[in-house]
């Protein structure tokens, strides 16, 4: 029989898209939503679906979104696209300010609480064909400081920003939405060029783990995601205290691993936080196998525990419950 407090624990550590089980999921302690373009037809249709979501949750829920601009925003059935984060960068930082205002301020008015923005990535490799023109730059120090720039103006408007994709997705030459992507660089080199946005952005409220693969992390193949060495380098090596939560569990740069398991992993690794993009019913039998594996586990138990006392600070400092 199910512990319902452990449950609802678990429960909190997901973000789910839309689909048919999440009114379900919301009952049960669901975490936090997850809005892609199907989901945004207007500005009123949105609001209301926000309202009705809000409404049928047992716990107030992170609202979230992907806007950044350019490639990766969901509103395009409003409006045209927001500039990317690139080209936002090179207009000058007035104008890279002033259209960070402009989004922060639309995301505020439909409801939404946290944007998987900004992407701290240092595109160092120009065949990248995942992150691109969605970084601020090939130079660590400019990302830096974009970084710095737009997470303030979020923070100003209520909307929790998460830097992503963690350690660094800008050297890779391959989409982790396709397969597992591998970083071939020395510890140094990382530190120096795709860890320092984060190192320097250390207060983030939220980092988000890529399904990359680090050599200097790992020997064997691993995503980042998963991995104690990568995770224990960010909070023990950084001093990183806040919500760690992973990229899209759906891609295929974890397609190889079970996915109850997949979270096991991060969980023990130092991860609070899952993404899936669907509530379908194969993602609530994950939430559940999950809390099937923990029942006689007081490891998994502690960790559980310890991420949601991470989860339930940010939403009593950002979401003012």
């Amino acid at each position: 029989m199910y512990d319902c407090y452990m449950e609802k624990l678990i429960y909190q550590m997901f973000i789910l898209g839309t689909g048919e089980f999440l009114d379900e999921a919301l009952k049960k302690g669901l975490g936090g939503v997850i809005f892609f373009t199907r989901d945004i037809e207007s500005k009123e249709q949105f609001k209301a679906l926000i309202k009705d979501i809000k409404t049928k949750a047992l716990i107030p829920p992170f609202l979230s979104i992907d806007q950044e601009g350019g490639r990766v925003e969901r509103t395009e059935n409003i409006h045209p696209r927001y500039l990317s984060a690139r080209y936002a960068f090179q207009k000058g930082e007035k104008f890279l300010k002033h259209q960070t205002e402009q989004i922060a301020q639309e995301l505020k008015e439909y409801g939404i609480n946290l944007n998987f923005a900004p992407v701290a990535d240092v595109n160092t490799n120009p065949d990248n064909p995942i992150i691109g023109e969605r970084a601020f730059s090939d130079n660590a120090e400019d990302v830096s400081k974009c970084v710095k720039l737009v997470s303030g103006i979020y923070r100003k408007y209520g909307i929790i920003p998460c830097l992503k994709h963690y350690p660094g997705h800008g050297d890779t030459d391959k989409d982790s939405h396709l397969t597992l992507p591998c970083v071939d660089l020395p510890l140094n080199v990382m530190e120096k060029i795709h860890i320092k946005p984060f190192r320097e952005n250390i207060e983030a409220e939220m980092i988000m783990a890529g399904h990359i693969y680090c050599k200097c992390f790992d020997s064997q193949e691993m995503p980042a995601s998963l991995s104690k060495n990568a995770i224990g380098y960010l909070r023990n090596n950084l001093g990183y205290k806040g919500v760690v939560i992973t990229d899209d569990m759906n891609m295929n740069g974890v397609g190889s691993y079970d996915a109850s398991q997949a979270c096991v992993s991060a969980l023990l690794a130092g991860v609070d936080m899952f993404i899936f993009r669907n509530s379908d019913s194969e993602t609530i039998e994950t939430i559940e196998k999950f809390v099937l594996k923990t029942e006689n586990n007081e490891t998994l138990k502690r960790r559980i525990l310890e991420a949601n006392e991470r989860i339930q600070r940010l939403k009593e400092q950002s979401l003012k419950i």
